[in-house]
């Protein structure tokens, strides 16, 4: 099975950017973890970063076009804006799940909503780039038994 990692705007910033709300792991980091770890479990796992709502639409599109078997998505501040994404996640047939290093919940009121979490398969928020990780299993989880190859 091959997995997408999608993350969104600023996150190229990881480890760089507010480190005491999003740590000090740069997105390099979180990326080889992930691919490791999807190794371990006897997976791929292709990962790709944009500032760019429409490019991260395109790979919305294109993971399901492409046969992957899930996408663990970090949208960033999209989440909170942009319809069209929502719009592309419902629009395929493949389990996404947002992913948040920050607990968006707790943070600025703006943040609180997610246009997504009602067309993801989940959302994990609050733990740090351990988020990742999480959403790997439960993509995981989620597509066993899955005959799709």
């Amino acid at each position: 099975m091959t997995f997408l990692l999608l993350n969104g705007p600023n996150l190229n910033r990881l480890g760089l950017r507010e480190p005491a709300v999003y740590g000090s792991t740069t997105l390099d980091e979180v990326e080889q973890n992930l691919i490791s770890k999807a190794g371990q479990y006897g997976h791929k796992l292709t990962a790709k970063q944009s500032n760019h709502e429409g490019v991260l639409i395109d790979a919305l599109h294109e993971a399901a076009e492409l046969n992957y078997r899930g996408v663990l998505f970090n949208p960033g501040a999209y989440s909170h804006t942009s319809y069209a994404i929502r719009d592309a996640i419902a629009s395929i047939d493949i389990p996404v799940i947002e992913v948040h290093i920050s607990n968006i919940h707790a943070r600025e009121s703006f943040r609180h909503t997610s246009l997504l979490a009602a067309v993801t398969s989940g959302q994990i928020v609050g733990f740090g780039v351990l988020g990742y990780e999480l959403a790997l299993q439960a993509l995981i989880e989620l597509t066993k038994g899955d005959n799709k190859e």
